[in-house]
């Protein structure tokens, strides 16, 4: 494989794992601390800094005369209205946009920086600069077109979400509509009940819906970060479902909403009480053994505990 493959490959990698992650997030300490870090260096290299703004001043003239060459990425669907591209205020609005951004990534790469704190300055730049897009303000062309076809109800609309998510998801857009599902109704709908709980997890079990099952039970581990219902989203769409069909005795474990009272629980917190989900199992159904099943971080506790069983 050669060096750019290599390379490509290295770069992808920290994208998918440091990338921006709706799960996981990002620590506000350490944006800005590598916001910091790129500041620091602005004025570490003065005439670096200098010689990337007369770049993007060379190119904002290019802009203004209408002689820039710089156009949005292929694929980058932010920018797909014609109004970008046949407007000439749009397509110069654009085009500094792209300038600006192309000078702050490449002050960057040719920095003195490490290649790990490069990376953390792309990062933070990137950040800067996506937030900062055109397409982000009430100028974006199919904003106005919208705002005039309904009578201005889209902006009002969309005062009413940031209110929304102002007050029930900490400022940031939602990316769901949370009222669109309710479990028992259209979510976790199989039939079933909890039959054991502990200080860490409650244990379902389902309701067979064949005339015979199989004598060895099946439990089911969701990972700790999901809920139950991940296995059950829809009659169509249930691993339960399929496994009661299978004549399996379904069992699926729910785990309980740490909060910062639960903050020393560690893995061998998780083991325990899958433990005792395995014992209720086994004294419910009067089996010797049983399957079980863990996806994501309930496979890991699972294979712990089989590993302490063994």
């Amino acid at each position: 494989m050669s060096d750019k493959n290599n390379e490509d490959l290295k770069r992808q990698a920290s994208e998918n794992t440091l990338g921006l992650n709706p799960v996981i997030g990002i620590r506000g300490k350490d944006l800005l601390t590598s916001a910091r870090m790129v500041l620091a260096q602005a004025l570490k290299q003065p005439f670096h800094s200098a010689k990337h703004v007369a770049h993007f001043g060379l190119e904002l003239k290019n802009v203004v005369l209408g002689q820039s060459a710089l156009k949005p990425e292929d694929g980058d669907r932010r920018f797909a209205d014609p109004a970008w591209s046949q407007n000439p205020l749009y397509r110069r609005y654009l085009q500094t946009y792209l300038a600006w951004r192309k000078e702050l990534h490449d002050w960057i790469e040719h920095s003195s920086l490490s290649e790990q704190d490069a990376s953390r300055g792309h990062f933070v730049i990137n950040l800067m600069t996506e937030a900062m897009a055109p397409t982000n303000t009430l100028s974006n062309p199919a904003a106005v077109k919208r705002f005039f076809e309904t009578g201005g109800k889209s902006l009002l609309d969309g005062l009413s979400n940031l209110a929304k998510d102002v007050v029930n998801n900490g400022g940031m857009p939602s990316q769901v509509n949370m009222d669109a599902f309710e479990v028992g109704k259209n979510l976790g709908t199989s039939e079933g009940a909890v039959v054991y709980r502990n200080d860490v997890l409650e244990l379902i079990q389902y309701s067979p819906i064949t005339e015979q099952v199989h004598a060895r039970p099946l439990l089911v581990a969701p990972p700790q970060i999901n809920k139950f219902y991940v296995f059950d989203l829809s009659p169509e769409k249930s691993l339960a479902r399929f496994c009661l069909r299978s004549q399996q005795q379904t069992f699926i474990i729910s785990w309980r909403n740490p909060t910062k009272a639960q903050r020393e629980w560690g893995l061998s917190t998780y083991i325990d009480a899958l433990k005792e989900a395995v014992d209720a199992v086994l004294a419910i159904t009067g089996s010797k053994d049983l399957n079980m099943l863990g996806a994501c971080s309930g496979g890991i506790t699972c294979t712990a505990l089989v590993g302490h069983y063994a």
